[in-house]
C-alpha cells in the first residue's frame, strides 16, 4: 500500500510535467502549423488528440508501475531515466508525423483553393518554384497561385501526374505569385448569398463567419476549400478583390451544382 501511494504521488508529479510539455506542443501545433481552420482540413486535430494520449498518458503509467521508494536509488534513476526516454522518443515521433501533415501552401487551384501538407508537396520539384517558395513553412501555409500548362505536351503531363494523384497545387514548378492567379480567382469566385440560400440548413454557421469578416454580406464571395482529407466541407471567404477574409465550415461544390440545375 504503501509503494502505491508513493508510486502515485510520483506518477501525478509526472502527469503535470506531461501536461505542461503537451501545452507546449499544442501552442506549438495549433498556433504555428494548424492555424484555423487547417486543424480540421489537414487531421491535425486528430493527431494531437492520439500524440496526446499516448504521450501524456504513457509516462505516467510506466511511473506507476515502475516506482518504488524501497529500490536502490540507481536502479531508479535508470527507471526513471529509461520512462523519460521512451516518453521523449514517441513525442519526437508524434511531432514528426504532425509536421508531416502541417499545411505548407494555400494554392488557387482552376476554381478551389487547395490546402497542401508538407507529405504532399513533390519536394524533388522544389528547386522549380519560385525563389520565395523553395522551402516549405513551418509558420502556417503561404498563399500561392497555379499557373496553366505552357504547351500541349505540358498538359498532357499535366494529366498524367493528376491521375497519379498529384495535383498543380502540390507541385513547386506550377506555382506562381497568388497576385498572378488573382484575375481567375475574381472570375470563379460567387456571390455568398447565393451560398446561403442554397444552405439554408447551415444559415447560422454561415452568418458567424460573417460577422468575423466585418463586412457586409452582399460584398463577400466564396470559393470551395479542399485537402487530401476534405473535400466538400469548407469554403474561403473573399473580398471583392479575392482577398481572403475567413473561412465557413459548410461546402461549396454541391451548393454551385444546385445554383447551375436551377
Amino acid at each position: 500500500m504503501r509503494r502505491l501511494i508513493m508510486a502515485a504521488k510520483a506518477a501525478a508529479i509526472h502527469l503535470t510535467i506531461s501536461g505542461v510539455v503537451a501545452s507546449v506542443a499544442a501552442c506549438l501545433v495549433f498556433g504555428l502549423w494548424f492555424p484555423f481552420p487547417y486543424f480540421e482540413l489537414g487531421g491535425g486535430l486528430h493527431l494531437f488528440w492520439i500524440l496526446v494520449a499516448v504521450d501524456v498518458v504513457l509516462g505516467p503509467l510506466l511511473t506507476l508501475l515502475l516506482f518504488n521508494p524501497v529500490k536502490p536509488r540507481r536502479e531508479m534513476a535508470l527507471d526513471l531515466t529509461l520512462i523519460g526516454f521512451i516518453q521523449m522518443a514517441a513525442l519526437a515521433y508524434g511531432l514528426y508525423s504532425i509536421g508531416l501533415a502541417r499545411p505548407v501552401v494555400l494554392a488557387f487551384e482552376v476554381d478551389r483553393f487547395v490546402a497542401v501538407s508538407a507529405a504532399d508537396v513533390d519536394t524533388d520539384t522544389l528547386s522549380e518554384a519560385p525563389d520565395t517558395l523553395r522551402s516549405l513553412s513551418w509558420t502556417g501555409p503561404v498563399l500561392v497561385g497555379t499557373r496553366s500548362a505552357k504547351n500541349n505536351d505540358e498538359q498532357m503531363l499535366s494529366i498524367s501526374l493528376s491521375l497519379q494523384g498529384l495535383e498543380p497545387s502540390a507541385r513547386p514548378g506550377w506555382w506562381q505569385s497568388y497576385s498572378a492567379s488573382r484575375p481567375d480567382a475574381m472570375l470563379r469566385m460567387k456571390p455568398l448569398r447565393d451560398l446561403q440560400k442554397a444552405r439554408l440548413k447551415e444559415w447560422e454557421k454561415i452568418e458567424r463567419a460573417i460577422e468575423k469578416t466585418k463586412l457586409p454580406a452582399e460584398k463577400i464571395f466564396y470559393l470551395p476549400l479542399v485537402s487530401r482529407k476534405t473535400m466538400d466541407e469548407w469554403v474561403v471567404l473573399l473580398n471583392q478583390d479575392a482577398n481572403i477574409v475567413g473561412f465557413a465550415p459548410v461546402g461549396g461544390f454541391e451548393a454551385s451544382l444546385q445554383q447551375i440545375s436551377e
